[in-house]
């Protein structure tokens, strides 16, 4: 009985394994025939009928006649192939974004064109309880104004800003987001909403967005350093996120760069986030100019010119750059992307960024490597949220066609 669950179990793998390659070559080729599907995968004609008629008869694809072409594109004479591609108005994707002191909803289609989208600003850190009852809210709110039904929904991405455990799904530093410790925050956002839900720390979703739309595309070996009131870095290999073991991979705003320096609040003392965030930033510059200042008006006054902040941003550049030359060296990608909101102080934080990665890096590390900024500003790890969903709509298209099949 237990090889012939096991055989079962692998044949059920198999059959996931081949429809993702499927959906994963339909989502970058956009249109293609069954010759062209049976050649980027390497399965069988047969196979790939047998997929593209589930995917078909679920409403999850579409198909039309299309010309008979090569792999280069050069149209041929003959019976023109039918062309297959995923049914953009077969569903629409959520994406959720918490940040430490906001809270962002969308919905799209499978497209990637956003139909609705609402923010407020919300103390995420204290109370799992309420951000996720005020996620609800916005779901509902921006579903209406789509005019989406719920039953439309393949899956839900969700960001938070802390390392999530890849086996519990639970929040994993009770330093970071307090509220959230011993909360399944996918579990608990899938029971309110009756969706799937997929969570993911928000410095990856916004390397996957920066990949999927912005100054990523096209690459796949990135780092992208979100740099706000935490810093944190999303890792592709691949063009793959990288979580690591447990899902602590990329916590480099609690890399040492400054022996002795401030207590943390992750109980080390000098960790990057003691001096570059955008916290530890505008705190400094309160404490200089006797009033508080806020990242927005910090970000004001360094565009105005105003010598202290300038200084106060450069530094903590230059503190990235000391953190990203090690990850250089250890990861050697070929793009790192800074974004968060520090970003917008723009060369004022990556020229002496990048003075310092070159002069600590070694040199094959960084002989090809670009530092850029983000393109998706504020909006990149909602984005992200919402290209996790189609980064991972293999799983969600695999629980649509079981509810079909049902």
């Amino acid at each position: 009985m237990r090889a012939v669950r096991t055989r079962s179990g692998s044949l059920t793998s198999l059959r996931e394994g081949n429809r993702k390659r499927v959906i994963d070559a339909l989502r970058a080729r956009g249109v293609a025939s069954r010759a062209d599907l049976a050649r980027i995968t390497g399965l069988s004609r047969s196979t790939i009928s047998t997929i593209v008629g589930d995917l078909v008869e679920a409403g999850l694809a579409g198909e039309r006649d299309g010309q008979a072409s090569d792999s280069d594109g050069e149209v041929h004479a003959g019976r023109p192939p039918v062309m297959v591609s995923l049914n953009s108005s077969a569903g629409v994707a959520l994406g959720v974004d918490f940040g430490h002191r906001h809270l962002r909803v969308a919905v799209s289609d499978l497209s990637h064109s956003v139909l609705a989208e609402t923010w407020r600003e919300l103390d995420v850190d204290h109370s799992a309880s309420h951000g996720l009852d005020a996620a609800a809210d916005f779901v509902a709110q921006v579903l209406e104004e789509a005019g989406a039904d719920r039953g439309r929904v393949i899956g839900v991405g969700m960001g938070l800003p802390a390392p999530i455990d890849r086996s519990s799904g639970m929040v994993q530093d009770a330093s970071i987001l307090p509220g959230w410790v011993g909360v399944d925050a996918a579990a608990e956002a899938s029971r309110r909403l009756g969706m799937p839900v997929e969570v993911e720390n928000d410095a990856n979703l916004g390397a996957l967005a920066e990949l999927v739309w912005g100054a990523g595309k096209g690459r796949s070996e990135v780092a992208y350093i979100k740099v706000s009131t935490g810093i944190g870095a999303g890792l592709l290999s691949g063009g793959r996120l990288q979580g690591g073991a447990g899902g602590t991979a990329g916590e480099i705003g609690h890399t040492l760069v400054a022996e002795g320096g401030p207590v943390c609040r992750c109980g080390n003392r000098g960790c990057l986030e003691t001096l570059a965030s955008t916290r530890a930033i505008a705190g400094h510059m309160s404490a200089s100019r006797g009033e508080e200042i806020s990242t927005r008006r910090l970000l004001e006054l360094c565009a105005a010119g105003d010598a202290a902040a300038q200084r106060l941003i450069g530094d903590a550049g230059r503190a990235i750059g000391i953190a990203v030359a090690n990850l250089c060296n250890l990861l050697n990608p070929e793009c790192v992307i800074v974004g968060g909101d520090l970003s917008a102080a723009g060369d004022v934080l990556l020229e002496p960024l990048r003075t310092v990665v070159r002069r600590n890096a070694i040199p094959s590390a960084v002989e090809s490597l670009e530092i850029v900024p983000g393109v998706l500003g504020e909006r990149a790890e909602l984005l992200g949220a919402l290209a996790l969903v189609m980064h991972e709509s293999d799983r969600f298209y695999a629980s649509r066609l079981e509810s079909e099949a049902g």
